[in-house]
């Protein structure tokens, strides 16, 4: 597969060293669905491969989760090597195939590469891996860094093919897209598949007898792998237990440095925070050491494999210990794991950790957090955590520590940092599509109270779903009141036309999102004429996870190109019958094509097509013309351009006192939007400039003339 000798030392993110883990394991087939913070992955076997550095190697990025997974399995069942990615809301689309395959089996190396997003940075929610993991009965790897991360990728493939199953590989966020120099080989050849092939047998069909017992041999096998983990050094690497503090320094980093007094503390943790973990302990031992003090002794283990929990291992590490205290991002899954060891042992130990409040129950770790928790814990204050006021910390650690760290450091991360809400790109079209609609709505409005002063105010609702366009709920747009996961906005639409059938049911999809999971939402609403409005924005790339394509764009992560797929054929094969196309960038036919959809009794569709401005060539900035601007705020209050800013010190001969408008021309893309907006004619286009020559006097962010 590879020529161990031929390789270099590079630095390389996270999720770089995933894939190259992956091409150095023999990986046949790669597919995924793209999602912040696992999309890399794919990106660099397709540039490895194009660049001829993995010979034999499919990858693709699949409409979604479900059917990457699906293909996948039967490349599996042929023998192949395979590797699926998503993030963890991903991993919920192919939840269907993962629960059945695991019964099932596989023949093949398959490796799920799913990555939690803790914060939630980029996603609705802080869902664990290592839950679903148990609860599809599937082993998983949790690396502590990437360079672990790397042999953990290698050792998966092993592990699901002497076993049969599927085996999970969670990173988490910082995992992902921390980086570091790596070793990796410089050119990598698939494994080549068995000779016998794909062979029939009935074990490939899930019919109830065969579920019963493939259940058996499922249990079976997790309890064998538990014991694998706990015992065979392949994978004992990955549970690692050592011993610090009393005479020892730095003793989390040291594993010769055991203290010579018998530790009753004890720490554990997993993913980035054992890292984070390890730094802390260092530090406070630091801190300790310059004061003359000696930490107080503890053992420490990293747990790798979560799930099946190596209980043997984690008994020997619990034997002799009174407290223990556990670090882990999202749920309580290690400290729970303890404590039925700790149950089943009949050892004489408190577990403490997220369930009872002695470490964070949201968000990310921090290297600070864990050492301010730790200090408290070693002063036998564990039942104070980091947010409580510096007048009520106690313990000697605990002080000096606070010291070394700063009083900023007791302040909730959330609390000391500004908050700056996301919003759509200056020039996104998605701005205009959003406005055009409104504009409508309430053009429809005037029309139904001309025809019948009587009637009630024409209402609408918008369902929205996941993607940049979900940020269309921000003032002053207001243009998103739902968001549930990919697809939901169409069918939700569906439920609020039935529920509230006076209101215009529109639903906003993105066109990545319509092929992912937008089609059966379109199917059920034609079936069973369902009174909506579809409003496709499609900016012709999977924007949000960095411009990926989809099969809207006919772009392959193979390097070839098939024809794309026309989203309004799709949708008058599917029975659609009113679908309305506009350029969100001109406003008035944006505004006519999206009444007249609305008006449609029945399903109807908009689409509105223009290009990702992070795939398009910006134009000439617009122009304030300073003669000409009053002060309204409209081109601000209306739109919410980025570009667009206000000084309220500046003067023009028709603003008075009312300051004047201005434009970013570094965040201004020249889409014109605002200066269709604009009812005085203020904001002068680049083509009006060329045209005109002069416009007058212009306002710049500096105020000064163009």
């Amino acid at each position: 597969m590879l020529n161990d000798t031929e390789r270099e030392t590079r630095l390389l993110m996270g999720n770089e060293i995933f894939a190259h883990a992956a091409l150095e394991a023999g990986v046949n087939v790669v597919a995924g669905y793209p999602g912040t913070p696992s999309s890399e992955l794919i990106e660099t076997v397709a540039r490895l491969r194009a660049q001829g550095c993995a010979e034999g190697v499919h990858v693709e990025w699949s409409t979604n989760e479900k059917a990457a997974l699906e293909l996948l399995s039967g490349a599996a069942y042929c023998g192949a090597r395979v590797l699926f990615t998503c993030k963890q809301m991903g991993l919920n689309v192919a939840a269907d195939a993962l629960l059945s395959l695991n019964y099932v089996g596989v023949k093949g190396g398959t490796v799920l590469f799913v990555a939690d997003d803790p914060g939630p940075i980029s996603s609705q929610t802080e869902q664990d891996t290592r839950r679903f993991a148990a609860f599809a009965k599937v082993p998983v790897f949790d690396p502590t860094t990437p360079d672990e991360g790397f042999a953990m990728m290698k050792a998966a493939f092993e592990l699901s093919e002497r076993y049969g199953t599927p085996v999970i590989v969670r990173p988490t966020t910082r995992i992902c897209h921390a980086s570091t120099f790596i070793s990796v080989a410089k050119h990598t050849v698939a494994r080549p598949l068995p000779p016998e092939g794909f062979e029939r047998s009935s074990r490939w069909i899930i019919f109830p007898k065969r579920s019963f017992e493939a259940h058996g041999e499922v249990n079976a096998r997790l309890a064998e792998m538990a014991e694998v983990f706990s015992k065979e050094p392949a994978y004992t690497c990955f549970n690692k237990a050592i011993e610090g503090g009393g005479e020892s320094a730095c003793g989390a980093g040291d594993t010769h440095g055991a203290s010579v007094e018998a530790p009753t503390l004890g720490i554990v943790a997993g993913g980035v925070s054992a890292s984070y973990a390890k730094e802390a302990l260092c530090l406070i031992e630091e801190t300790a050491a310059r004061e003359g003090m000696n930490v107080p002794p503890y053992r420490f283990m990293a747990v790798g494999t979560p799930y099946p929990f190596p209980a043997s291992a984690a008994g020997e590490f619990l034997a002799g210990l009174h407290d223990v205290l556990v670090f882990e991002e999202l749920d309580s899954v290690l400290e729970e794991e303890l404590m039925k060891v700790a149950g089943a042992k009949k050892l004489p130990v408190t577990i403490r950790g997220k369930l009872s409040g002695e470490a964070r129950d949201r968000g990310e770790n921090t290297t600070t957090d864990i050492a301010l928790r730790l200090a408290a814990f070693f002063d036998g204050e564990s039942g104070e955590t980091c947010d409580v006021t510096r007048d009520a910390i106690h313990g000697t650690l605990t002080a000096l520590l606070q010291q070394t760290v700063g009083a900023d450091a007791l302040i909730p991360a959330a609390e000391n940092v500004p908050i700056r809400p996301p919003v759509l790109c200056a020039g996104c079209p998605h701005r205009g599509s959003f406005y055009a609609v409104k504009q409508a709505i309430g053009l429809l409005r005037k029309k139904a109270r001309k025809d019948n002063p009587n009637a009630p105010a024409l209402e609408a609702v918008f369902c929205g779903d996941i993607g940049c366009y979900t940020l269309g709920n921000a003032a002053p747009l207001e243009a998103i009141d739902t968001c549930l996961c990919m697809g939901a906005g169409i069918t939700q639409a569906q439920g609020f036309s039935l529920a509230e059938p006076r209101k215009k049911a529109i639903a906003f999809v993105g066109d990545s999102t319509f092929f992912a999971s937008g089609m059966t939402g379109v199917a059920n609403a034609v079936y069973n004429n369902h009174d909506i409005t579809i409003v496709v924005l499609d900016n012709s790339t999977t924007a949000m996870t960095g411009t990926q394509p989809h099969p809207g764009t006919g772009v392959t992560m193979m390097g070839t190109r098939s024809e794309p797929i026309e989203i309004d054929e799709v949708l008058e094969a599917l029975g659609v019958t009113c679908i309305m196309r506009a350029n969100p960038y001109e406003l008035d036919e944006a505004v006519e094509a999206a009444e007249i959809a609305i008006a449609f009794e029945g399903p109807s569709a908009l689409i509105y097509k223009a290009p990702c401005i992070q795939i398009s060539k910006p134009a000439p900035p617009a122009e304030i013309d300073a003669d000409c601007c009053t002060g309204c705020r409209r081109c601000i209050t209306e739109i919410g351009c980025p570009a667009i800013g206000f000084r309220p010190d500046a003067k023009g001969p028709k603003s008075a006192d009312r300051g004047l408008a201005f434009i970013d021309d570094t965040l201004c893309t020249g889409c014109d939007l605002c200066v269709q907006v604009c009812p005085f004619k203020a904001i002068v286009s680049h083509e009006q400039l060329a045209g005109n020559g002069s416009s007058g006097t212009s306002s710049s962010e500096g105020g000064a003339n163009r």
